[in-house]
């Protein structure tokens, strides 16, 4: 965006897939909204492969309307790489995402938007409080949430993978959404210094158009990129501080039991007393693969370390305010 342009109250992110038939309709939807409250805005659509003529729609609806914007991917990436593209481009003071399916509605986004610039959040999250979802998405998603919420120390979100979400500018430009962690971004955000992070009751609205992208695999993947996330958190820079604890405690624990089973063998033979060879006993096996685990898992956390200090990001932090600094 130009620097001779005026600076656009909201950024409206929208990540689609084969979704034509909604488009029309949400457009006209959000733009009657923004009017209404005298907002100035751009609409950015991510097309992440789209089959179904998607991209054409967006063509026909960003033809005269230059606050309309537009990105085609050439095959499907996911979610997490549609915002974070959307996220490079937009430019508004404050940024929205929704999906566009119209389950979301856009007549949340003035109250998203005060809750951004008049009490200060630095993210807001929607909460689907009454969902029109089949049983066999609701239960999984509690259990999701309730799962994050335990790792992530965020307790006062309910649904953090609700796509209506409100951010503040230097929220979207500071952070990076990869593989499936847009079910994380309020996680992601606290762990860049963003902790002001507020919820929102918002509308969830029954399917009108296309079919549901969510499926099991989603819903796994979903667990394991929270224990990737937690991991690389905590340990992201400090990988010894881990792999090195758990392989001093491992082979000191097959150490111990070693020094036990020479001992305990040698009072035998100092006593004369009926002893089997140590390397007939199950116990000294244990102990020999706990010391060889141990050894492995430092060496790996030794090598986890030399990867990070290698690092281009190792000395990268988030600067929040500086004073009388270049």
């Amino acid at each position: 965006m130009s620097t001779s342009q005026q600076v656009p109250d909201i950024s409206i992110v929208i990540p689609l897939l084969n979704e034509s038939e909604s488009l029309p309709e949400l457009t006209k939807w959000i733009g009657k909204v923004v009017s209404e409250h005298k907002y100035s805005y751009e609409l950015i659509f991510v097309d992440d492969g789209s089959t179904d003529g998607s991209w054409e729609v967006i063509g026909k609806l960003s033809a005269g309307h230059g606050h309309i914007r537009g990105i085609r991917f050439r095959r499907n990436y996911g979610k997490s790489a549609a915002l974070n593209e959307g996220f490079q481009l937009a430019g508004g003071r404050v940024v929205i995402t929704m999906d566009a399916d119209m389950q979301d509605s856009p007549d949340e986004i003035p109250a998203l938007f005060r809750m951004i610039t008049d009490e200060g959040y630095d993210l807001v999250s929607g909460w689907k409080k009454k969902r029109y979802d089949p049983i066999s998405k609701t239960i999984p998603s509690r259990l999701f949430n309730r799962a994050t919420r335990m790792m992530s120390g965020i307790h006062n979100l309910h649904d953090f993978n609700c796509g209506l979400k409100a951010y503040r500018l230097e929220v979207v430009k500071n952070i990076e959404i990869y593989g499936e962690m847009h079910r994380y971004i309020p996680v992601i955000a606290k762990k860049a210094g963003f902790g002001t992070i507020g919820e929102k009751v918002v509308v969830h609205r029954a399917r009108k158009y296309g079919k549901t992208k969510f499926g099991l695999s989603r819903f796994i993947n979903g667990f394991l990129d929270l224990l990737t996330l937690g991991f690389i958190g905590r340990f992201g820079k400090r990988p010894m501080h881990l792999f090195g604890l758990l392989g001093t405690a491992m082979f000191a624990l097959g150490f111990a039991g070693a020094v036990f089973l020479g001992i305990s063998k040698l009072y035998a033979v100092a006593n004369q007393l009926p002893a089997r060879l140590i390397t007939d006993r199950p116990s000294f096996y244990l102990s020999l693969t706990c010391m060889i685990l141990g050894t492995l898992l430092f060496i790996a956390g030794f090598l986890g370390e030399l990867i990070a200090r290698s690092a281009p990001d190792r000395n990268q932090y988030q600067v929040r305010e500086k004073i009388n600094c270049p």
